[in-house]
This record gives structure tokens, C-alpha cells and sequence, in this order.
């Protein structure tokens, strides 16, 4: 393994409808399935989905600002994960798909969406999802 620069721990209890915490106590949430009798009790329960499409977009973000700070471009933007559970026709079981949306300001939409691919190619969590789940980068308005 190459060399770790820092690690983030988190710990559930309680698989989808339980609750997750990380080891410094910045994250301490409820989960709940979105459409359970428990997610409509529990209004400010999170789910998996929600807790990776947050790490995903803000990484994601992070690293097509560290493109376009290296390339010498400055503009402002903002990511969106779509992260979606999906059914698994092959074993029955579940997947997820990503769909990242990038909106930048200050920018001309050829010299972003350029920006873009590369930082699809840079970003860690793109990196960790190629070839295992389907991700869908688009440049939006």
C-alpha cells in the first residue's frame, strides 16, 4: 500500500435501520431506510447511499479544484452525487450507480468539461468505483 497520508474511521450498529459513528464522534447518525415506518419517525435519519453521495461529491469537487488550480483556472463549482440503490438482475441483490452532475461559474463549458474528465480520472473516489459500479459525469447549467 503506498503511503497513508491520514485514516477515517466509522463504525454501524444495526445494518440499515440502525445508526453510524464515527471514532471522533463528528459523525453520530441515525439510519433509516428511505420509505420505512422508521425513516418517517426518525425525519433526520441518513442513509448509506446519502453518506457516500456526501464523501463522493465533496472529493470529487476537491480534486477539480486541485486540477484547475495546477492548470491555472479559477472558477467556482459545485457537485452533485446522485447515488441510487438498485436491484442486481444478476444475483437478485443490490448495486448502486452515481450520477456525478458538475456546475461551474466563470468558466466556458469546453474548458470545464475538460477539467471534469481529468478530475474523474484524479478524484480517489472515481478511482475506487471504475470498473466496479456504472458513474455518469455530466456538466450541467
Amino acid at each position: 500500500m503506498s503511503n497513508t497520508l491520514f485514516t477515517s474511521t466509522a463504525s454501524a450498529i444495526g445494518g440499515r435501520e440502525g445508526k453510524v459513528v464515527s471514532n471522533d464522534g463528528a459523525i453520530n447518525m441515525d439510519l433509516a431506510m428511505p420509505g420505512t415506518p422508521r425513516a418517517k419517525e426518525l425525519t433526520s435519519a441518513t442513509n448509506p447511499e446519502q453518506l457516500f453521495a456526501a464523501g463522493y461529491s465533496a472529493c470529487f469537487d476537491g480534486a477539480l479544484q486541485l486540477i484547475a488550480k495546477r492548470e491555472k483556472v479559477s472558477f467556482d463549482s459545485e457537485v452533485t452525487a446522485n447515488v441510487s440503490l438498485l436491484k442486481d438482475e444478476e444475483d437478485q441483490g443490490f448495486k448502486l450507480g452515481v450520477t456525478i452532475q458538475v456546475k461551474g461559474t466563470g468558466i466556458e463549458e469546453d474548458q470545464l468539461k475538460d477539467l471534469v474528465e481529468k478530475a474523474h480520472h484524479f478524484c480517489p473516489y472515481s478511482k475506487a468505483t471504475k470498473g466496479n459500479i456504472d458513474v455518469t459525469v455530466e456538466v450541467v447549467k
